[in-house]
Parts: C-alpha cells; structure tokens; sequence
C-alpha cells in the first residue's frame, strides 16, 4: 500500500433528525462497504443504482458489486446526462418509469450515486416511488459530501428557479468516500468549498482560518485531513438539522449566502457552479451587511479573505434588476420580503425578513454589471 493510500479510520457522524436516523460514514476507500451499510441499514431483496454519465462510469461498478455481495439483487442502473440543466421534472419522469420498470417495491433501496444534482434526483425518485422507498446516498463530490447527501432535502428545478418542486426525505444511511475527490477536476473540487467556507462561518471560526491558511483544493491535503474536513461539516449540518428538520427555524441559517448564490446561480443558467455561487453571495451579503451595521467590517473582510484563498469568486458581474428577478422567485420569499441569512460575528448568524425593494438597495452598491 503506498503512502497515498494507507489505510484511514472511518468517522461515523450520527443523524438523529425527527423523522428518522441514520449514519454518515465517511473515510478513505471505503466504496467496498456500500452494499453492507446498505443492508444494515435499509434491508430489501433488490436495489438500483440511479447515477449520471461522468461518474457511472468511474464507480456504479464497483458499488453494484458491492450491493450484489451483500445479497442484493442488483437491477439495471438507471443514468442520466449529468448536469444542473438536466435536474428537471422530465430527467424526474424518466428515473420514476425506470423505478416502475425494473419493479421495485417499497421495501427495496435506491442508491444515489454522484454529487449533489444525482442526490438530489436519486433522492426525490425515492421519496415518490410508491410513496417512499429507502435511499442510500453516495455522494462523489465534496460538496454532496459536505451538504447535499445529509439532511433529506431532495428537490429539481424549474425554469423560473433552483430547487422549486422537491421533498423531504431522509435516507436511510450516507456513504462518502475521500478518494472520490480525486477523480473530481480541481475546478469543481474548488467550486465545492463553497459551501465548507458557508459552514466555517455558521459554527466554527477556527476552521474558517484553517481554510484561509490551507485551502482544501490546492491538492496537499491528504486523505486523513479530507475525512477531518467532511466529516466535520457533516457535524455542523447535523447538529442544524437535528434541531430542525423542516427549515422552521434554525435550519434556514444554512441558507447563509444563498438567496443571492441562487439568484446568480439561475441567471447564469445554472452553467456557474453551485459552490461558487454561494460564495460570491456570501461575499456580497456580508459586505451589505457590514454597510447596514449587522456585522462588523472585520467579519465580512475575514469571510472574504476565506474565500478568496480558495479561488472562489467573492461578487458578480450581474445588475441588481437581473439578480432582484431571481430574487423575487426564490422559495424563501414571503410577500414581499425574503428570509435573508446575516452573519452578525463568525459563529453565529440570525435570519432577518428583509423587504426586495431593501435588499435591492443593500446589495446594489456591490454590484458592477449591467446598470440597474
């Protein structure tokens, strides 16, 4: 074994969420166990594995013969062209006829097999399927790792926005292996750490630090800090959603950057990546807030500085009246206000209901495109 593979212990976060719980194991070279964590945790005679074209190819091999020596009988993978502008109710449609088709019922599992956009499909068709069938989500990129796969959100989009028609629906157990990451380009690895930067703001200054010292897509950390890494963001998004399962309350503070994040997000067409995003709108809240006087100049300028190191965008190109229409479409609107995400200090952020024509003023001064 070389030194790049030694062997890693595998950290088991426990999800205790109202509806149910479940385990998050997260390690190094650990895709192997799929089929038995699946059985212990979710049991069924059959299972398919819902995956798309970049990593089918990669892993749904491997993991089906996992399954299949845990005594399942293994149907026909379903796949779908990867991609944000395939998470659609059409791509929804299809995996649900090919659940239908390869006859599973509501005691068999679903195993979700990809980043976030397959989390989410494999998710949702397993949440619909008969009303509900198990899933077994195994994220492959880090940002399914760190937020996606745990917590039961599960949704596609529509042409009007990110995430408008989806479900809650926990799975029955969450298996990430680290050395996925090293099949993902750096790019989209970078993209990713835009949501590790959000959960280093909401809880745990000292890692937000680490990541400014280290950033975690530079390619020097080793598998041992990866599991450190995911796993305790896994944590921090536990703790969140054992609170609140159902964004009530708590929950929504995991929204930290992305009423903006969202609105960029669709205006590009979903062809700029979710972590980026975020990050850029975490970075253009946090200034407008620092202008309001809710946090102070220093926490909106380590936040930069955090994500900066990762190579991420911290503001848009995009008009405040080409965003705003976004804006107004997002699923946390109420009437004519929006639930905004405020970091007053890192570690602790509140939610405020802001009226658009406010947070239109706020955010304007950063923005740098078309005139507004």
């Amino acid at each position: 074994m070389s030194e790049k593979d030694r062997e890693v212990a595998t950290r088991v976060v426990r999800v205790s969420a109202a509806s149910g719980a479940y385990d998050v194991h997260v390690g190094a070279g650990i895709l192997g166990r799929v089929g038995a964590v699946a059985r212990a945790a979710a049991g069924g005679g059959r299972c398919c594995v819902i995956t798309e074209t970049n990593v089918g190819p990669l892993y749904a091999e491997g993991v089906e013969a996992s399954l299949a020596s845990a005594g399942y009988h293994v149907a026909e993978r379903l796949v779908f062209p990867a991609g944000e502008e395939h998470k659609t109710l059409e791509t929804l449609g299809t995996l649900l006829e090919g659940l239908a088709e390869r006859e599973l019922t509501r005691d068999d599992v679903v195993v979700a097999l990809g980043g976030g956009v397959t989390g989410d499909m494999g998710g949702l068709a397993a949440a619909l399927y008969l009303r509900g069938c198990p899933v077994v989500q195994v994220p492959t990129s880090l940002l399914a790792m760190v937020d996606s796969s745990v917590g039961g959100k599960t949704a596609v989009d529509l042409a009007a926005g990110k995430n408008l028609v989806g479900a809650f629906w926990q799975p029955a157990a969450v298996v990430a292996d680290v050395r996925c990451l090293r099949t993902v380009p750096r790019e989209q690895l970078s993209d990713s750490v835009g949501e590790v930067v959000k959960h280093a703001v909401l809880a745990d200054p000292a890692m937000l630090e680490e990541l400014t010292r280290e950033p975690v897509a530079d390619g020097t950390l080793d598998d041992a800090r990866l599991v450190g890494v995911v796993a305790r963001n896994v944590e921090i998004k536990r703790d969140v959603v054992n609170a609140d399962e159902r964004e009530s309350g708590l929950r929504q503070t995991l929204n930290l950057g992305h009423t903006i994040g969202h609105a960029i997000e669709a205006a590009s067409d979903f062809s700029l990546g979710h972590g980026s995003c975020v990050a850029a709108g975490l970075c253009i809240v946090a200034r407008a807030c620092a202008r309001a006087g809710w946090c102070s100049a220093e926490t909106a300028a380590r936040i930069e500085a955090a994500v900066r190191a990762q190579g991420l965008p911290t503001g848009t190109e995009l008009g405040a009246d080409e965003l705003m229409g976004f804006v107004a479409h997002d699923k946390k609107r109420h009437d004519d206000a929006v639930n905004l995400v405020v970091p007053e200090a890192l570690g602790s952020a509140v939610v405020r209901r802001v009226p658009l024509a406010d947070l239109r003023s706020l955010i304007e001064r950063d923005l740098v495109g078309r005139p507004s």
